[in-house]
């Protein structure tokens, strides 16, 4: 049986369909909704197994070019590992692994986040775990909601929200261009979960669940306060946790961060280095 590599196939529709029968079979999870929206472009680039025709692997790149703390850093994440699973345990994610690090061998660091049953593959490569660290504070306040809820329905509310978002920036000391990849999101998993701060413009990605805020983002034209942000969305949160490090994080508690069945893996000295300013990669640029 003779194999291929093949890789960034996205607008080759018969192709895409196979990614995402794979990515269906593998997570439940479809990437066509990201695409038709216009929003897949050339910072997500599978790397997959063609196989007598038939995709049975990948491994896709993410390129993360970002500033820490004022410094230009060109990362990549790897994300969407997956194997059919009549072709598991012959090494074809370890040739796409190989392949995509002879790729990218010129990048700052790669990082990526693993499952449990996976974590003795990773280090053969070089890899090794870091711990993440968050950030959350407890909220009292008797403010009533002021939060806005900005509609996300349409290519005109994205395009809309984009377009604000392009005089604005990120409140964390860690800032991804990574738009693309924050749609993959907004348009389709988290459409009711963006919002606007009354009489600024600031806008704030967040969930609530009863009591608890996570807050994903605070995008400004100017500093804000992240609890103040979070008493926007009124008396009845009592619990706040930021899925980003906010940049002003004075009193805020900071804490170890573990995800269920999630490692977190890095390779390079340049990324290894940065860690204690990252402190942990913004939620919305996982992939």
């Amino acid at each position: 049986m003779q194999y291929s590599i093949i890789s960034n196939y996205q607008k080759n529709d018969e192709l895409r369909h196979a990614f995402n029968e794979l990515a269906e079979k593998t997570f439940g999870l479809s990437f066509e909704g990201w695409y038709q929206s216009g929003f897949w472009k050339d910072k997500y680039i599978p790397y997959s197994i063609l196989l007598d025709g038939k995709l049975i692997a990948n491994v896709s790149v993410n390129i993360i070019n970002c500033t820490v703390n004022g410094k230009e850093r060109r990362y990549i994440q790897l994300g969407t590992v997956m194997t059919d699973e009549d072709y598991r345990n012959k090494g074809y994610s370890r040739k796409l692994m190989e392949k995509i690090l002879s790729d990218y061998s010129d990048r700052d660091g790669i990082f990526l986040y693993a499952n449990d049953e996976v974590l003795d593959f990773y280090p053969r490569f070089g890899f090794r775990t870091a711990d993440e660290y968050r950030f959350r504070a407890g909220i009292d306040t008797d403010s009533l909601p002021s939060a806005v809820q900005v509609p996300m329905n349409d290519m005109k509310d994205f395009e809309a929200f984009l377009k604000n978002k392009k005089s604005l920036s990120s409140s964390s000391p860690v800032r991804t261009d990574t738009d693309d990849l924050l749609m993959f999101y907004l348009s389709q998993f988290m459409q009711e979960c963006v919002y606007k701060l009354p009489d600024s413009d600031c806008f704030v990605i967040a969930e609530k669940e009863d009591d608890n805020l996570t807050i994903y983002d605070i995008i400004s034209d100017r500093p804000v306060d992240p609890v103040k942000a979070a008493c926007c969305f009124g008396k009845e949160i009592k619990n706040v946790d930021f899925a980003f490090i906010p940049e002003n994080n004075s009193g805020l508690e900071r804490y170890l961060f573990k995800e269920e069945n999630t490692t977190f893996f890095v390779l390079g000295d340049t990324l290894i280095n940065d860690l204690p300013d990252i402190m942990s990669f913004p939620a919305l640029i996982h992939a």
